[in-house]
């Protein structure tokens, strides 16, 4: 069923109740997937809900093993999170700490690599500034629980931020060492 609705900022809630219907159009070939789709357009907003187009009613609920494995992926990866925040909730506030100085580190890194148009994995940027919010919300979430208020959380956190002694993050200490093994290599031979 596709509907269509016309409404503007300015208009009450009232007014914008102006709804039209239209029955949806059938199509043969047509594969029994649900579907939610909307679009907007100068306050004019269309939506098609329920079936798609040309699935009777009747055949609708029972869904193809194709759309079963497209929700796979999505389990699997709830799992991951899962896994990943019962680990993070192992550690202490300090390893959180050292693991976010780190990540924050290598997060530079690889802007440095972006900017002298360097190869780089584009997905680690939000791989690591993922992991970090995982990591400062599990410490936020510790902080709940000692009755810490956000007035003091912040000026903790500021301390916190001031007190960082700068390091290099272990990808560059990796680099260091392998440049340092090969001077060595060299030497010796």
């Amino acid at each position: 069923m596709l509907s269509l609705a016309a409404t503007s900022p300015a208009a009450s809630a009232a007014a914008a109740a102006a709804v039209a219907v239209f029955p949806a159009k059938s199509s043969p070939s047509a594969a029994p997937r649900w579907r939610w789709s909307s679009s907007s357009f100068s306050g004019i907003q269309i939506q098609h809900k329920g079936p798609p187009l040309g699935v009777p009613l009747a055949a609708a609920p029972a869904l193809s093993s194709s759309a079963a494995r497209r929700r796979a992926p999505s389990v699997v990866m709830m799992a991951k999170r899962q896994e990943e925040l019962t680990e993070i909730r192992a550690k202490t506030i300090e390893e959180i700490n050292d693991e976010v100085v780190d990540l924050k580190g290598e997060l530079l890194m690889l802007r440095l690599q972006k900017s002298a148009r360097n190869e780089f994995k584009s997905s680690d940027f939000r791989r690591m500034r993922k992991r970090i919010a995982r990591l400062l919300t599990v410490k936020r979430e510790r902080e709940i629980e000692e009755g810490i208020k956000k007035r003091l959380s912040r000026k903790l956190d500021r301390q916190w931020k001031r007190s960082i002694v700068v390091r290099p993050p272990p990808s560059l200490k990796k680099l260091q060492e392998e440049e340092a093994a090969a001077e060595a290599a060299e030497k010796s031979a």
